[in-house]
């Protein structure tokens, strides 16, 4: 099938799509920086401006958790952090590796491994997880995320 009189060359199109993706691809690290930062100041309303709702997390043990803007409070996060044994000497967090596996205008998929530290920089843990970055109504959010952290 010929392509119509009307529409771009095809490569045309393909530079344009190339240039979206590397939009988006900037945009969801971006977002991820800012979770990361969010998280380790654990401030759970800056968290929830990297997000995007409802969001959604399968933990390492398949449990799935899909949250509202609004449900997770401070009180809960800091809660969830003095009660998980995986996170008793936890101090902050940092990405080891983002690997980008496939994008598009308004959706990046990010292959990650991220890095729990104790205060005196030694390792207390790592999980390699995926996180799905998406633009809605112009705002770039972690709309979910899968990892083997408990």
């Amino acid at each position: 099938m010929a392509p119509s009189p009307s529409s771009p060359p095809i490569a045309q199109q393909q530079r344009a799509s190339a240039e979206e993706s590397d939009e988006a691809i900037a945009a969801a690290i971006q977002c991820l920086d800012d979770f990361m930062t969010a998280w380790n100041a654990r401030d759970i309303k800056a968290c929830e401006e990297t997000m995007n709702f409802p969001h959604a997390r399968l933990s390492g043990a398949n449990g799935l958790t899909v949250s509202a803007k609004g449900e997770m409070t401070q009180e809960m996060f800091d809660k969830m952090l003095g009660e998980a044994a995986s996170l008793k000497d936890w101090h902050h967090s940092a990405w080891d590796r983002r690997e980008v596996v496939a994008a598009g205008p308004d959706k990046v998929h990010v292959q990650t491994r991220f890095v729990r530290y104790r205060a005196d920089n030694s390792v207390l843990s790592s999980f390699d997880s995926l996180y799905v970055v998406t633009r809605e109504d112009g705002h770039w959010g972690v709309r979910m995320r899968s990892s083997f952290a408990p």
